[in-house]
């Protein structure tokens, strides 16, 4: 990787965008740990050179504070967690769009730009239900707003392929981790012995565990080859039925309930039909392609490693 970072000491520097979320967060500890410096966008006033200032709502971005650096990683965005008014969707729209859009721009201008941008997309791409199809890469997106939402997203990053920048979309599935994300939100429920499958329990749930999601983000920037959209998630999806039992057997608590459908898409709207009822059996193909090794290529593992150990 490019190794011309003035401030990095010797260091190579990494820029991202969403340092302080849920994957942002994790990420940072391990790029920390492998031995890069991290260069933070954040919106509001930096408080040293460890951040720069953007704001992609108005646009404003520093570029020159980037460059020299050897990577930089987008994963900024509006929570797709929330009921989907219309002011909702244009928000998660405008957050990753044009929050994309004035990224690639502002690299595009670097006279030493990043070798790489990973930046953030989601199988949402692929579209809400997919039913048994195996979902790689090349597969066709879906019409629903996810997908739209997902191809606009990844074609806003053209600024900088067309600079020459080595571009990787991550197209994330759900991932696992006790402290955020879908699992989160569904502990309590379980750990009450409350827990069950939601609807008909036969949709594909395609998901990835928080360590091998942002060990992927790193393996993205340093595998020169892996360039374009790229699935993160584990290699066996599981239906919801099989998650719920599988959970509940790692909480050692029962499984009986059943979340009707139609009871979740009165409370979450359309937003149920796009995430907690999407029907998605994605595979990593170009990961397994490249050689990328799994931590937790099963969820037993997975969620062995979430609550019973600190692996």
């Amino acid at each position: 990787m490019n190794q011309t970072q003035p401030r990095s000491q010797g260091r190579p520097v990494i820029g991202v965008t969403g340092a302080s979320g849920f994957l942002g967060s994790a990420l940072v500890e391990l790029l920390s740990r492998e031995g890069y410096r991290i260069l933070r966008l954040v919106r509001r006033p930096p408080r040293d050179e460890s951040e720069v200032r953007w704001d992609p709502e108005t646009g404003e971005l520093e570029a020159k504070a980037l460059e020299g650096v050897a990577g930089v990683v987008h994963l900024a965005g509006e929570t797709i967690d929330q009921r989907w008014t219309d002011q909702a969707k244009r928000r998660l729209w405008h957050s990753r769009v044009r929050g994309t859009r004035v990224l690639a721009q502002g690299l595009a201008t670097l006279t030493a730009p990043p070798e790489v941008l990973v930046s953030g997309s989601a199988i949402g791409y692929y579209g809400a239900d997919r039913g048994d199809e195996i979902l790689e890469e090349e597969s066709a997106p879906g019409t629903d707003f996810l997908a739209q939402l997902g191809v606009a997203w990844e074609e806003a990053a053209a600024p900088a392929r067309e600079a020459g920048i080595r571009v990787v979309h991550p197209r994330f599935g759900i991932v696992l981790a006790s402290h955020g994300g879908a699992l989160r939100r569904m502990l309590p429920a379980f750990r009450l012995g409350v827990g069950g499958r939601l609807g008909s329990g036969r949709q594909w749930m395609s998901w990835v565990s928080l360590p091998d999601a942002v060990r992927a983000i790193h393996f993205a920037l340093e595998n020169r080859s892996l360039r374009g959209p790229c699935n993160v998630v584990a290699p066996e999806p599981v239906s919801n039925a099989a998650f719920t039992e599988e959970l509940g057997r790692a909480l050692r608590r029962p499984t009986w309930m059943v979340v009707p459908e139609l009871a979740l898409r009165a409370v979450y709207g359309e937003m149920a039909i796009g995430t907690i009822l999407a029907n998605q059996r994605v595979r990593p193909k170009r990961l397994l392609e490249s050689g990328f090794q799994f931590l937790h290529p099963t969820l037993d593992r997975a969620l062995h490693a979430i609550f019973h150990s600190s692996s």
